[in-house]
């Protein structure tokens, strides 16, 4: 391991998240100036930690200072794992040093604040706190930058440190593929730096139009970028409790739903058809639109994606139909599809408490918290593309049982997938599956039964329900689950050991595992 060259990257890390923080100050300004005493202790906070932030990636990178190592397979596990880590616990800084509260009568702990700038950046969107609209409890600055962890982390902070330095040679490879989600990660373009470009000014260019939007439908200007960076990050931070709902407004919902799948689209495909180039193959720039947009359903992720989309939202609107939960037809789609949408692609916007409706709705739900986007988006889940290898998989497998002098190629979009790629997607679900239930498990442990107010009889069993539904919400990076975590509540009632797992859960699925699971191991850190 190259410990110098560790603490270089950390310290330019550590550098762009406390730059970063300075953008949350002018919102603690009102025309006038700073007026209240609440939004000066928001300003004062996020001051100090934006110092602390800048101080400690100064002593790192002065550290690891003359180090122009190459960052290779190791390195790169540990400046992905760490550097999501230390970006959590800066993070957390702005909450603890401006005196934030979870609750009207209780400050923020380290955990809690750890918790909500993990989820943050994570984009997860599960949160502690309970009065998001209260600026006394949470200051004006303090709510932006719980925003914009989202948009910074929706990307990758790694992706966008990436695309800012030019002298990561090979390394920027090796960073992008622990960063980037999914099981295939492809540079649509030459040089590494010049995909992590790119990325990132569709990403910027996507927030843009979505701000404007939204300005245009009516909502401030604070309200139209928190809301933009937890659509287009997929996140799901809300300056409302009642999130999407508070706006009570069909446009502002089927721009969120739009901009939603478009976030959990493989970033790829936006190239292809800007650019018509995948794969070195160059195409007529000249080519007309239907022929570029083509490159959308000829994908067999992205047409896969969308039918699941549609699927699931007919079958969720009949069955609100059916057990009347709504006896509008324009109602029933209007929430179920926009629920669907926000759910698997893991943003985590609610417009109804959807833990109150039928065990189908909710048990569909769960399902589709574990799918997730595209690989190569900016959603969480497993990825659709992992879904339909498993079953590809599973398919040769038994035929195999009866054929088994039969050799079929596992093909993915019409090309043959390599023999690693069975292998890395067995090991991936099993893994999921590993930590799903063993989490499950520990949680329903440690947590007590005071959050579950119910009958005796039904203790047990709402409470191991409410435990999965945590763990699959946070594994998956969605944020709201059922129960005692649905839409209309959060995640303030658990102990501090359990938010603690739930926050390790948050890194895992965002990271995709293997970054986070070899920081446990001591062989890892060993130079042999």
């Amino acid at each position: 391991m190259n410990w110098r060259l560790l603490c270089k990257l950390l310290g330019m890390l550590s550098l762009l998240v406390g730059g970063s923080m300075i953008l949350s100050l002018p919102w603690a300004f009102p025309v006038c100036g700073v007026t209240e005493t609440f939004e000066l202790r928001g300003f004062l906070g996020i001051l100090a930690s934006t110092i602390i932030s800048l101080v400690l990636g100064g002593v790192l990178f002065w550290v690891g200072r003359g180090n122009h190592g190459t960052v290779l397979h190791k390195e790169a596990l540990a400046i992905v794992g760490l550097g999501w880590l230390l970006a959590g616990i800066l993070g957390a800084l702005p909450f603890l040093l401006a005196r934030v509260m979870a609750t009207p009568d209780t400050p923020m702990t380290v955990v809690d604040a750890f918790f909500e700038s993990v989820s943050g950046f994570t984009t997860t969107g599960a949160s502690v706190l309970t009065e998001l609209e209260d600026p006394e409890m949470i200051p004006k600055c303090v709510m932006f930058w719980r925003c914009f962890t989202h948009w910074l982390g929706g990307m990758g902070i790694i992706v966008l440190f990436i695309a800012l330095l030019g002298h990561l040679g090979v390394g920027g490879k090796a960073l992008m593929h622990r960063e980037v989600t999914g099981p295939i990660n492809e540079t649509v373009m030459p040089r590494v730096r010049e995909t992590a470009m790119f990325m990132w000014q569709i990403y910027m260019g996507m927030s843009v139009v979505l701000a404007i939007i939204f300005l245009l439908q009516g909502m401030s200007l604070y309200d139209s970028l928190c809301h933009t960076f937890a659509t287009v990050a997929t996140g799901g931070f809300s300056t409302y409790n009642a999130s999407a709902g508070h706006f009570q407004s069909v446009g502002i919902e089927t721009t969120m739903l739009i901009f939603m799948v478009l976030a959990g689209t493989n970033f790829t495909l936006y190239y292809v058809v800007l650019f018509g180039q995948r794969k070195g193959q160059l195409r007529n720039r000249e080519a007309r639109l239907r022929d570029r947009l083509s490159v959308f359903y000829k994908d067999t992720e992205w047409r896969v994606y969308m039918g699941v989309l549609l699927l699931s939202s007919l079958a969720l609107t009949v069955n609100l139909l059916l057990t009347d939960e709504y006896t509008s037809l324009f109602e029933a789609v209007r929430h179920a599809s926009f629920l669907t949408v926000s759910i698997m692609t893991t943003t985590g916007f609610g417009t109804e408490d959807f833990s109150q409706w039928s065990e189908f709705s909710k048990g569909l739900l769960l399902l589709l918290m574990f799918v997730g986007g595209c690989a190569g988006s900016t959603a969480g889940g497993i990825k659709v593309v992992r879904f339909i290898l498993f079953f590809k998989i599973m398919r040769l497998e038994i035929e195999k049982a009866f054929r088994p002098k039969v050799v079929r190629a596992l093909r993915l979009g019409g090309e043959s997938a390599p023999e690693s790629l069975r292998h890395d997607v067995v090991v991936y679900f099993s893994l999921i599956l590993f930590i799903f239930v063993s989490s499950w498990m520990i949680l329903n442990t440690i947590e007590p039964d005071t959050q579950w107010q119910v009958s005796t009889e039904h203790r047990e069993a709402e409470k191991l329900l409410d435990c999965a539904s945590a763990v699959a919400a946070t594994l998956n990076n969605i944020g709201p689950g059922l129960g005692v975590l649905g839409p209309a509540s959060n995640f303030s009632g658990f102990s501090p050991q359990g938010k603690f797992l739930l926050t390790l859960l948050m890194l895992l699925g965002r990271l995709e595992l293997f970054a986070v699971l070899v920081l446990f191991f001591p062989s890892f850190w060993r130079n042999q």
